[in-house]
């Protein structure tokens, strides 16, 4: 078990001790749940006898014991079937710390109370859904989780190394066909990154739906930026008996990329499993660690679908169950099925004010039908065009400190339709007389024909309550999105070659290539003009003729906020007023991934 890494002490802070909530009390048992039989009113019925083994013994390469509930179907007493792992420091009961439970959220994000039956892991399938195509689900405490031995890790090699400890164990029982899968979302797909990295012998098939992979670069210190506010705010819901990892204590000790960072990096080469990775752009976690996962694994037969809803709506529609099944029996049941010939990608482009296209087939991501185009910002004329940058140089300025300032906005106007697909990258000639470090925030926009700014609403409002608006979904994160976003703190500017990556595969985040190693700092002086490279996380947006794209670059955090209780956190190191250079001298500019022409097609809603 590590206590250091890299030489690098990790640093604990004590667990939540409250297992009030808990389903049951913990002591291993056996028994058969028969069909019909329900956990609470209103929740789903099962379909189906299944069998239910509480509290598992799985034990670890050191010794230490964790535990699983499994899920089975009763013929695998007698006929092996396949397990699917649900891995994550929520709780094994459904009803789990980290649940709805301590994270309210309005309407459920569309899930009827009745499509599930309250034993599933928080973010995983269903067993009354699994257990009746033929699987086995084993939701497992991992480290330091409830009754779990030791002290709770979040992700890295302790994390993968434990996962495939429970995969082989899993392999081993009497019921288990020896193939073993892993399904999820959030943290139950980005845990899938680690585990799949460590190589398990019996590990067959992985479904990461929708994960970060790498914690420094895609949540804690993106852009350099510390951000440890989600981790502190969902950490205090993690139950154990004993401490768990504090990862926003690590960032505030250690804003430097470092060998404890490093682990906390899903290592994509050492992944050679089948996947099938989900998607989306409604989230302000998860997008970059999948797409990244899906093009830069080892994985020779790999599939991406990216879907246009909100990743637990969509986790529970049972056309994505029917569609997860394929695979699964593909590569855990042998199955000789027509899974192979499902198009390598799906994407889908979000419509905001008109319906949105949906499962775009593709043979490789971004579509090679993409043009990076290079638009010019003009602070004069608050215009970005191509064909060079303006011919006079121009500043504009915004209050960095002033949550109420909305910072500056650069806007082009397309004459035909047009559609936003895959990476973008901003680049900006930026000053601050106050400071020695400027953070700066961008995000793209859509306007439609009268200059209005759009959100998309990520639940169908069908799936609402009766007369439900879309101004009556709530301002957050999970029901709503603006667009493509990035940021950088001026210090980490300097840019590099990604060590993971090949040309080739850098290639593929074209034109957002831009890689900063985030291990040093180069502080401005006051007034001093940087260049800052900014590489926006992928989109798929849908622009009709006459409708707008609009870049806005600020001083604070431009998406909205993933719970309440993280609206406007404070937290950086801003003050004063940050300049914007434009002109020949300083051509500030953008490339956007565009193409021409499709959008009529395929539309849904």
């Amino acid at each position: 078990m590590a206590t250091n890494v890299g030489g690098i002490e990790v640093l604990f802070k004590e667990a939540n001790r409250d297992f009030s909530k808990r389903w049951y009390e913990f002591g291993p048992s056996k028994e058969v749940l028969p069909r019909g039989w329900r956990k609470a009113d209103g929740r789903r019925a099962l379909d189906d006898d299944l069998i239910f083994e509480k509290d598992v013994r799985i034990t670890l390469r050191d010794g230490a014991t964790i535990w699983a509930d499994v899920f089975r179907p009763v013929l695998s007493d007698t006929q092996p079937v396949p397990a699917i792992l649900a891995w994550s420091p929520y709780g094994k009961q459904g009803n789990g710390a980290a649940s709805s439970l301590h994270a309210p959220v309005p309407w459920r994000a569309g899930i009827p109370r009745d499509w599930t039956s309250d034993l599933e892991k928080f973010e995983a399938l269903d067993p009354a859904e699994w257990c009746p195509r033929g699987y086995a689900i084993v939701n497992v405490d991992s480290r330091g989780v409830f009754d779990s031995d030791g002290d709770m890790y979040m992700l890295g090699t302790q994390d993968g190394r434990d996962g495939y400890d429970a995969v082989e164990c899993i392999a081993s029982q009497k019921w288990c066909n020896k193939a073993v899968g892993f399904a999820g979302n959030s943290y139950l797909a980005a845990a899938q990154w680690f585990i799949a990295a460590e190589r398990p012998p019996h590990l067959k098939a992985i479904a990461p739906w929708e994960g970060i992979a790498d914690y420094y670069r895609e949540l804690l210190g993106r852009g350099g930026i510390p951000n440890h506010a989600f981790v502190d705010y969902r950490g205090s819901g993690y139950c154990g008996k004993n401490r768990q990892e504090d990862t926003g204590a690590m960032t505030r000790r250690y804003p430097l990329w470092n060998q404890y960072w490093d682990d906390k990096s899903a290592k994509f080469a050492q992944i050679d499993v089948p996947i099938y990775a989900l998607a989306s752009y409604s989230t302000m976690l998860h997008t970059e660690g999948t797409m990244r996962g899906f093009l830069f694994s080892s994985s020779k037969d790999k599939w991406l679908r990216i879907h246009h809803t909100q990743e637990w709506y969509d986790i529970y529609q049972k056309w994505a169950n029917d569609d997860l099944q394929k695979f699964f029996d593909r590569y855990l049941c042998g199955k000789d099925n027509d899974w192979e010939s499902t198009p390598k990608v799906r994407h889908s482009l979000l419509g905001f004010n008109r319906d949105c296209i949906v499962n775009r087939p593709e043979p490789v991501y971004p579509p090679t039908y993409v043009e990076h185009r290079t638009f010019f910002l003009d602070g004069k004329t608050g215009k970005m065009e191509e064909g060079g940058a303006p011919n006079e140089s121009y500043t504009i300025s915004y209050r960095s400190d002033s949550w109420d300032d909305d910072g500056v906005h650069f806007v082009h106007k397309f004459s035909t339709c047009t559609e936003l697909i895959g990476y973008s990258q901003v680049k900006l000639y930026m000053s601050c007389a106050e400071t020695n470090d400027l953070d700066v925030y961008v995000i793209c926009r859509k306007l439609d024909a009268n200059g209005q700014p759009l959100m998309q609403v990520n639940i169908p409002l069908e799936a609402l309550p009766a007369g439900i608006t879309a101004e009556d979904v709530p301002n957050l994160n999970i029901f709503k999105y603006l667009g493509p976003n990035g940021r950088l703190r001026a210090s980490h500017r300097q840019v590099g070659a990604d060590p993971n990556l090949s040309e080739e595969q850098t290639a593929m985040l074209a034109p957002a290539v831009a890689w900063h190693p985030h291990d040093s700092e180069d502080k401005t002086l006051p007034g001093q003009i940087v260049c800052l490279d900014i590489p926006l996380w992928p989109a798929g947006i849908i622009f009709e003729a006459g409708e707008s794209i609009r870049l806005e670059i600020k001083g604070h955090e431009v998406t909205l906020p993933e719970f309440p209780a993280l609206d406007r956190v404070p937290g950086n190191l801003n003050r004063g007023k940050h300049i914007v250079y434009t002109g020949p001298e300083y051509p500030s500019s953008i490339v956007l991934s565009l193409a021409s022409g499709q959008a009529t097609e395929q539309s849904t809603k």
